[in-house]
């Protein structure tokens, strides 16, 4: 008895090894596999955010051409990555506000100086998911101009691999002419009202993720007045889903075709007859 169980022991343990790697070489199942995804997309993290002015920028410059004024202020996230991004902004477009050069003049200097205004102000507009978005308002006058020159630079982040999403990210390959069509399309009535033809428009790389669409913003005078302020053209998202890709749109509902539409109301015409075909949108 004894000599069967030990002939019949390296069977078993062959078996049992045979066993634990048959185990391990199966597939996760599938409720493992969407937990490993949620864990994933927990990695990105809601962003908390305050302003506060710049400590180390001067409130005074002044050089022989006259002083100028700075009102500085950044944001102040839970992400150190964004914080340095915004410092390095700061010291790259206004240089002076930084250096060690006099920040002092005399009486008699100041009385005769010019004097110039310059606003730099840092702001959180929000966050979808992994794609977030900062407004970066500028304000500059110049001594001695009719009035100060103001624009708003909106900055794209996506969180999950830290890097600022310009146009040529987001847009699908070979898709900018069709994008420009569209967006023209979905304008056009503002567009012609300030003669501006479809051969003078242009995409703008300063876009925000709005309500309704993709919010494209052009600079003072570039398709408007100084009074109308900055212009900003809507590409709406029902249209921007073939033309962007998926992962840099934020999270939207099914848009149904007209064609869609009309097959639904064929099969369903009491639910079908609350609907107006040109807004109806169901969600998954």
């Amino acid at each position: 008895m004894i000599q069967r169980m030990k002939r019949s022991a390296p069977w078993v343990l062959s078996l049992c090894v045979a066993t634990l790697m048959l185990g391990a070489c199966q597939e996760k199942p599938e409720t493992q596999v969407n937990q490993q995804q949620a864990t994933q997309s927990q990695d990105v993290q809601l962003i908390q955010s305050q302003n506060e002015k710049i400590a180390d920028a001067k409130a005074q410059f002044c050089d022989e051409d006259g002083c100028t004024l700075y009102d500085l202020q950044t944001v102040k996230t839970n992400l150190p990555w964004l914080n340095d991004y915004f410092k390095q902004r700061f010291h790259k477009d206004l240089p002076d506000a930084f250096t060690e050069a006099n920040t002092v003049k005399t009486g008699q200097q100041k009385a005769s100086a010019a004097l110039s205004q310059s606003r730099m102000w840092v702001r959180y507009v929000g966050q979808n998911q992994k794609l977030a978005t900062f407004v970066i308002q500028t304000y500059l006058y110049g001594a001695g101009a009719a009035h100060g020159m103001s624009h708003q630079e909106y900055v794209n982040f996506d969180l999950s691999s830290q890097q600022r999403l310009s146009l040529d990210d987001i847009i699908l390959p070979g898709r900018s002419q069709q994008l420009l069509k569209q967006l023209y399309d979905a304008n056009s009535i503002w567009l012609q009202a300030h003669q501006i033809s479809p051969e003078k428009l242009e995409l703008s790389d300063n876009f925000y993720y709005g309500a309704n669409g993709i919010v494209f913003v052009y600079p003072l005078y570039e398709l408007a007045s100084y009074a109308e302020g900055m212009s900003e053209l809507t590409l709406p998202y029902s249209q921007a889903q073939a033309l962007m890709k998926k992962q840099y749109l934020p999270t939207l509902p099914t848009y149904l075709s007209d064609e869609q539409l009309i097959s639904a109301a064929a099969e369903s015409p009491t639910a079908a007859s609350a609907v107006s075909a040109s807004t109806a949108v169901v969600e998954k």
